[in-house]
């Protein structure tokens, strides 16, 4: 292994008005937008230092740009995974081309279901959300693939959005950024964290990109809270991609090469 920072990604594919979605209601979309937004997203993922590399798009896939929910990368293995849309399964199969490059692939199989959105790694821990995309037989599987790279697993009900990383994502491995409306922050087994301001819906959802963070461009507070702790912040504007019910972290696979 290198120490390349690598960030895969996807093209916003014209059809991303007809994504899936749960919490939210269905609005128009500006594909248009939502694409210079996400080349804005991938431009902020550069000057953190990482290599963009795009996976082939897939035009008739809405939710494909959405690259984070098909896989799981560990220094160690990639896990392919199983969306609990039916409709998004079919964007695993690329993804997973390009990451035999990288990792040693293993899978999530049927009847198990997971996103990967719903897998919030920290350092050796990995706390796994149980959602309307994930169920307990694809954590059980998830579990057998990583214990033996000395992983510890741990799962947490989401009831309240989409995925677990909808209420919080790390921003090191000591601490934890989180929607408090949406998550108790104590079911991270003594991480620390700071809430996401109140009035800041997305702002839970943050990317940890070498030593700097992305922060959503409609969390202006929720940044200022982050650079207090001593972070490098770089706001990114998402507005579009919320519309689809996602967030920045949606939008990559960020690991070492």
């Amino acid at each position: 292994m290198t120490d390349m920072l690598l960030a895969l990604t996807r093209a916003v594919p014209p059809t991303i008005g007809h994504c899936e979605l749960t919490h939210c209601d269905r609005v128009a979309i500006d594909v248009t937008v939502a694409a210079r937004q996400h080349a804005a997203y991938e431009n902020a993922l550069r000057a953190a230092g990482a290599c963009v590399e795009r996976v082939a798009p897939a035009p008739d896939l809405p939710d494909s740009v959405f690259i984070e929910d098909a896989a799981v990368v560990c220094d160690e293995v990639a896990v392919l995974m199983r969306p609990g849309a039916p409709s998004r399964r079919a964007e695993v199969d690329a993804v997973g081309r390009a990451l035999a490059a990288y990792r040693p692939l293993r899978a999530i199989e049927a009847p198990g279901t997971m996103d990967g959105g719903d897998v919030l790694q920290i350092g050796r821990q990995v706390f796994v959300g149980v959602s309307r995309r994930t169920n307990t037989l694809a954590v059980e599987q998830l579990t057998a693939i990583l214990e033996p790279f000395g992983y510890r697993i741990e799962t947490v009900a989401v009831e309240r959005c989409l995925h677990l990383k909808s209420a919080a994502t790390a921003l090191s491995d000591r601490l934890l950024v989180l929607n408090a409306d949406l998550i108790d922050g104590r079911r991270f087994g003594g991480i620390d964290w700071i809430e996401a301001d109140a009035g800041e819906p997305q702002g839970a959802n943050v990317v940890r990109a070498g030593a700097a963070i992305l922060c959503p461009e409609s969390a202006p507070g929720t940044r200022a809270r982050i650079e207090a702790r001593g972070f490098t912040v770089q706001s990114v504007p998402a507005s579009e991609l919320a519309k689809a019910e996602a967030g920045l972290t949606c939008c990559s696979l960020i690991f070492r090469t």
